[in-house]
């Protein structure tokens, strides 16, 4: 290992502690100089909108929680059963959905995964292929209203993400691909330079709780790290920057999803 690779190595593994940036004479934080209070969600494109289905408990299997994590492991094989819409509005609503919001001039929301200071930084994006009533294509999820909106017409978009996650054909080809972006500025408002750490933790519970969502209704999902930023971030049709920028948004974590082979 050389000096510049240790050197970054330690560098970023001090950003992980979080206090880090309590040494690098960091300035309030833009809540502490009451700077304006950003969105606790993302407005819509006002494009068509596809509202989801609450009465989704009929898909969820009998099962206790200790049998959801006893069996709970990454699937990388789908059969070609298309997913219920009843079936993917439980997957948004258990990784993403809005309990209920708090606050008149500083609202922020409350929802089914824990975030540091209920920032919740993290939008769902789906490339969608087989889901019934959906047409393919990528959708955004709209969780304060639990629906989804039209974000790309993009019917055959398999070759591009399989490109744009590494070459992970199993993962573009699902019928379904979670795709969650951050938008940082939402955690950065309150925490400043120690965000960033907090955003991590915040896409680590989201997804945890996609894999213990699909266990529940006889799916699959695996999570994914290794995706080409530029690619991912292009196929969603995210501006290159600049990052400093508080509606910067960008991709950080992915996930298909299907029903189990048998």
């Amino acid at each position: 290992m050389n000096d510049k690779t240790k050197y970054e190595i330690l560098r970023r593994r001090e950003n992980m502690k979080g206090y880090y940036a309590a040494d690098v004479g960091a300035e309030e934080t833009d809540q502490q100089q009451k700077l304006p209070f950003p969105a606790p969600v993302k407005r819509g494109k006002g494009t068509e909108t596809i509202p989801l289905p609450i009465d989704f408990e009929e898909v969820v299997r009998d099962i206790n929680l200790f049998m959801l994590l006893q069996e709970r492991k990454s699937c990388r094989s789908y059969g070609q059963e298309a997913l219920s819409l009843k079936e993917l509005s439980f997957l948004l609503w258990a990784t993403q959905g809005i309990r209920h919001f708090a606050g008149r001039q500083r609202q922020v929301t409350f929802r089914n995964v824990p975030s540091a200071g209920s920032r919740h930084p993290l939008e769902t994006y789906l490339f969608i292929s087989r889901v019934e009533g959906i047409r393919p294509g990528v959708y955004h999820y709209l969780p304060s209203g639990h629906a989804l909106e039209v974000w790309e017409d993009l019917p055959e978009y398999e070759d591009a993400l399989t490109e744009a996650l590494c070459g992970q054909k199993f993962a573009a080809v699902a019928p379904v691909t979670f795709v969650w972006s951050a938008v940082p500025y939402r955690t950065e408002w309150r925490y400043g330079l120690k965000a960033h750490k907090y955003i991590m933790l915040d896409a680590g519970h989201v997804c945890e709780n996609l894999y213990l969502a699909c266990e529940a209704i006889g799916c699959g999902t695996c999570a994914v790290g290794a995706y080409d930023q530029d690619l991912l971030d292009e196929l969603l049709g995210f501006a290159p920057g600049p990052s400093g920028e508080c509606e910067y948004e960008f991709a950080l974590y992915a996930a298909p999803v299907g029903k189990k082979e048998q």
